[in-house]
């Protein structure tokens, strides 16, 4: 076919071999133009006309040489580190945690920050971002964009918080407000789901493209990942699975939904607690079960009847959507370890014709946030990425 006929392929062709120099200047680190040719397939030349177009982008810089043999040393080249940063933001309902990075990935800032005091969420996420970049020594402008981790839904036509539970001052028309204020793109997610993405970038569920996430700890929250992708549902409310109607617990009927679902009743911390307080376990939620798993065959009783109350959740949502993984987390979940997760293996079987695998995260630190920072930098990176287009 003619150049004529296909005008833009000759810039098509350029900017996807740009993006595959960038990712591969990411996951391999500083690289020449000879080795960036020969991992792209690309000629010495054209592999040093894209140096030199990334280079005037401001996207790559020379970080140091490589010897070599009989003439001058080869100029290394990485990512600039500094040409963008995201901040992805946890919020709970009595603190505020914010992470700056850079476009490599590196978390280079972090403030953390009560809400007790407030009732202000546009103040109190304007604080934290600024503090967040401002400790990693970014300019403001250079965040591109901001990933915010939330309990309760977001509407996934309007990106705006729906209902959050232990949030009710975060409502309608706050993302707009934030928008507006921070002068750059904001995103909300549930932080469970973003729990879900950390999970499938970096612990048990690498590689998996159908699992779900079961996060037990104050309340009982669930993500799902359908063909590599988070499932919201119409309404987000997709894993809302506090709400799950079950036997013994009353249904409340309250259109302002500030009544305690039911299998969040069922098990949520405070029933986990009541259930290990029966058999001598006391403390929160979590340092009881862990107690338990800790005293072996004494604590048994208790993380059978967690295990069983798990299950009648992890069950209602497997006969539905059958995945193979099962991974258990939340500060209750990552408690009771492999010792819980076999007990909801195999309560799920005895009790429903599908048998999925339940493993215990692998992510113990700030889930929440990882999976922000994860979906940040992957819409960030697409943006600068393949702007080469434009």
């Amino acid at each position: 076919m003619s150049a004529s006929r296909l005008p833009g392929t000759p810039r098509l062709l350029r900017a996807l071999n740009d993006r595959a120099a960038l990712e591969l200047l990411l996951a391999r680190g500083p690289l020449t133009r000879a080795q960036l040719g020969e991992l792209t397939g690309l000629s010495k030349v054209t592999a040093s006309q894209l140096v030199e177009r990334l280079e005037e982008r401001g996207l790559v810089s020379r970080v140091g040489e490589q010897a070599g043999g009989r003439g001058p040393n080869a100029q290394l080249y990485a990512v600039r580190a500094g040409s963008a940063h995201v901040v992805g933001v946890d919020v709970g309902p009595d603190r505020v945690v914010a992470v700056c990075s850079d476009i490599t990935g590196s978390v280079v800032g972090r403030v953390e920050q009560s809400t007790r005091d407030t009732d202000d969420p546009v103040g109190v996420v304007h604080n934290a971002v600024v503090q967040a970049a401002g400790s990693a020594q970014a300019q403001l402008a250079t965040v591109r964009r901001v990933v915010l981790g939330t309990p309760g839904l977001v509407d996934p036509a309007t990106g705006d918080i729906t209902f959050a539970f232990n949030l009710p001052r975060w409502h309608r028309g706050l993302l707009a407000a934030l928008r507006e204020d921070l002068k750059t793109p904001v995103v909300f997610e549930n932080d469970v789901n973003l729990a879900a993405v950390a999970e499938a970038q970096a612990g048990a569920a690498r590689g998996v493209e159908d699992f779900v996430l079961l996060w037990a700890g104050g309340g009982v929250g669930l993500a799902i990942v359908l063909n590599g992708r988070l499932h919201h549902g119409s309404t987000g409310a997709a894993g809302e699975i506090g709400y799950l109607p079950v036997p013994g617990v009353p249904l409340p009927r309250d259109p302002a939904r500030r009544s305690k679902p039911p299998f969040g009743q069922l098990a949520g911390a405070e029933a986990v607690r009541a259930v290990a307080r029966e058999h001598g376990f006391r403390g929160s939620a979590e340092t009881a079960v862990r107690a338990a798993v800790a005293a072996g065959t004494t604590g048994g009783p208790v993380l059978d009847e967690v295990a069983r109350r798990l299950a009648l959740g992890v069950a209602a949502t497997c006969v539905v959507l059958d995945p193979p993984l099962v991974v258990l987390a939340g500060e209750v979940g990552r408690a009771g370890g492999s010792a819980l997760a076999e007990r909801i293996q195999h309560e799920v079987a005895a009790i429903t014709p599908v048998s999925p695998r339940v493993v215990v995260t692998e992510l113990t630190d700030e889930p929440v946030l990882r999976g922000a920072l994860a979906t940040a930098l992957a819409a960030v990176r697409d943006e600068i990425f393949g702007s080469t287009l434009g």
